[in-house]
Order: structure tokens, then C-alpha cells, then sequence
């Protein structure tokens, strides 16, 4: 378990079948090599919304990019705090009536980045982990659309993860 907030480690509670949680380089590996995220916010009308989406894995943070406005953005101003859910890899083990599969989910403060050497960056390991055959367009694409492109960081307090194997 990464627990990046030390002063929030109290405020999780423990996972219930702690012999399935997974270690922190587990948990690296599921957040680097998902191919999607589920986002999650907590709206003005105290309702849940859930919006699965594309991001990156990036110096302990996670980004994703999205419009100015909209549902998601309404709600982190309304409330920063977000959990964000990935699940890796699943096999259906018929037989068993079971599944086995990886998962993680970090909780954080998500923020709107603005500087624009940071969202280059961002926007550039979009395209290593999405279209890297296409680093050149990529790059030309990012020149073009790095001003329109909102990209928001969720800084991570604390995060765990957890499978079953076999």
C-alpha cells in the first residue's frame, strides 16, 4: 500500500481481505499499465458521478484530460477530493464462479494544471502509452493542442491495491 500523506493514513479505513492486497510495486504496475480509469466525484447535489476515462501514471500522480467545463470539473471545484479506480488485467474462472484480477484505487486532490511546460509533458507520456509508433505526430499534435487541453492532476494521498491470483 502507498500512502503518500502520511497525516492521512488514519482517515482510510483498512482493506476487509487484506490477504489480497498487493504490494506497492503491484500497485505501480497496475496504475502504469492500465488502459483505463474510472473517475470519481461527488457533485453540488451530493450525488456520486463515475466517468471512465484515459490517463497517465506519472511521477506518483495521475492526469487525465478532459474540456473546461462539464460534469467532472463542476464537481472538483465543488470538492477536490476524487477517487480514481483501475482495474488490470481479469480472467473469468467459470468453474469456480470467481474472477481473478487486479485492481487499485487511489484517492487524491485533483487540480487543473496551467503550466504549459508541464501539460507538454503530460500530453507527451499520453502518447508514449497510448500511440507510441506516433511520437512525431504526437509531438506536433501536442503544439497544437497543449492551449485547448485541460489536464487535470490528481496528487495522490493514498492508494492500495488489491487481486486475487489464483
Amino acid at each position: 500500500m502507498i500512502n503518500i500523506g502520511s497525516d492521512n493514513y488514519n482517515m482510510f479505513k483498512n482493506m476487509r481481505k487484506s490477504e489480497r492486497q498487493l504490494g506497492n510495486d503491484e500497485i505501480k504496475d497496475i496504475l502504469s499499465s492500465g488502459e483505463y480509469g474510472i473517475l470519481a466525484t461527488t457533485g453540488e447535489n451530493n450525488y456520486s458521478y463515475a466517468i471512465p476515462l484515459n490517463y497517465v501514471y506519472w511521477n506518483n500522480s495521475i492526469y487525465f484530460h478532459c474540456a473546461f467545463e462539464g460534469n467532472k470539473i463542476d464537481n472538483i471545484k465543488i470538492n477536490n477530493k476524487v477517487c480514481f479506480c483501475v482495474v488490470g488485467r481479469t480472467e473469468i474462472i467459470p468453474n469456480k464462479f470467481t474472477t481473478k484480477y487486479k485492481s487499485a484505487v487511489a484517492f487524491g486532490q485533483a487540480s487543473s494544471i496551467s503550466d504549459e511546460d508541464e501539460k507538454k509533458k503530460v500530453l507527451y507520456e499520453f502518447i508514449q502509452k497510448y500511440s507510441p509508433k506516433f511520437e512525431k505526430e504526437g509531438n506536433i499534435y501536442i503544439d497544437r493542442a497543449v492551449s485547448k487541453t485541460n489536464i487535470i492532476k490528481i496528487s495522490i494521498d493514498h492508494v492500495t491495491a488489491k487481486g486475487r491470483l489464483k
